[in-house]
């Protein structure tokens, strides 16, 4: 796996004149140069920006060496700091997890200092799927439901269990999908953290439809399982067609998940943060399941959605346990395939350090 270390000592790369991702610009940095490998310049022709946000910008870019494409993402690096994000990148290598290819520096005319990751290209998002299938008033095939969702719950797998790593942002957003060989990446790196027992985090964190109830009531000690229950309110989405839990502000988010999971008892309240005293809500009894989805629905993603979506974040199941949820029987088949007829993308390439 690659190794971690301080983004202002990486020999990898070469500072160089930034420029800014505009179409038809060229960005040139020299790579190698470690393990006897010889040096090498590659340049990047940025082609169009893909995203933008507080962090930075991400664009699509074509290494004029190769033609393959890239995503680069730049962000603006505080020299005091190591980039979290590039450390955690580091550390993970898995099918379902976005790659870091390599990274460089880039400066501006202002003496500002950018981090550039280079990383695959993957062409759409979840959110975008989604939204294709919301415009043509259809709901996702259950096929394409259960493929996404076991390579989110596969990668979620490998980042708690191998990496260590908390994403705190998993979202439609956030999980890439090649529309031709329908493999899923996680990416987006920048609110990701190893979280260390006993060591407080911010609360504050995550988009708002998928936050976790604990981080709503506050907590700061909190697990993977946050992620476990975004992935929840990820699945339910691919189910119905649109976000279970459609919250206006941090109270209101709270409002929605009370009326279908039902007023949270005195002792998940605890189990959530046992720091939180207020405990004035008004009594709401729980939804039934199988009424918040259609009737069609196949029981065992009714049963899938109700374990992930627990107060509790002990109760939640694992990542690795829902990988082996009934649910997604069907892609273990012998003779599974795609509705073209193609093969599913790698699904059970399991070895030793890239075990799920």
């Amino acid at each position: 796996m690659p190794r971690p270390g301080s983004v202002l000592q990486d020999t990898s790369s070469s500072l160089v004149d930034g420029i800014d991702p505009l179409t038809g610009h060229i960005i040139s940095t020299t790579i190698g140069g470690k393990n006897g490998e010889p040096k090498r310049t590659i340049s990047y022709m940025a082609e169009r920006v893909v995203g933008t946000g507080s962090f930075g910008i991400v664009f699509q870019a074509k290494c004029l060496e190769t033609g393959e494409t890239v995503a680069i993402k730049k962000v603006l690096q505080d020299k005091r700091y190591k980039n979290r994000e590039l450390q955690l990148m580091r550390l993970m290598d898995h099918p379902n997890v976005i790659s870091l290819k390599h990274c460089f520096f880039s400066t501006t005319t202002r003496d500002e200092l950018f981090l550039n990751l280079v990383m695959d290209y993957v062409p759409e998002t979840m959110y975008k799927v989604l939204k294709h299938y919301s415009n043509s008033n259809q709901r996702m095939p259950l096929i394409y439901v259960k493929l996404y969702t076991y390579q989110l719950f596969r990668g979620l797998a490998y980042m708690h269990s191998v990496a260590g790593v908390c994403h705190r942002d998993i979202k439609p957003q956030n999980i890439l999908v090649d529309p031709l060989t329908h493999q899923v990446k996680i990416c987006d790196f920048g609110s990701a953290k190893a979280l260390v027992k006993g060591e407080a985090n911010i609360a504050y964190i995550c988009s708002r439809y998928y936050r976790a109830p604990e981080l709503i009531f506050g907590a700061t000690e909190y697990s993977t399982s946050i992620d476990i229950w975004s992935a929840g309110c990820v699945l339910a989405e691919l189910l119905l067609g649109l976000p279970l839990f459609p919250g206006e502000n941090a109270v209101d988010q709270l409002v929605e998940i009370i009326k279908v999971l039902g007023t949270p008892t005195r002792e998940e309240i605890r189990c959530m943060n046992p720091n939180y005293t207020d405990f004035r809500f008004p009594q709401i009894k729980a939804h039934p399941w199988h009424k918040v989805f259609h009737k069609r629905m196949p029981p065992e993603a009714i049963d899938l959605t109700s374990r992930l979506l627990q107060y509790s974040p002990s109760l939640r199941c694992t990542a690795v346990q829902a990988c082996a949820h009934p649910f997604f029987n069907e892609l273990r088949e012998v003779n599974a395939r795609l509705p073209n007829g193609r093969p599913f993308p790698p699904l059970f390439n399991f070895k030793q350090e890239v075990w799920f």
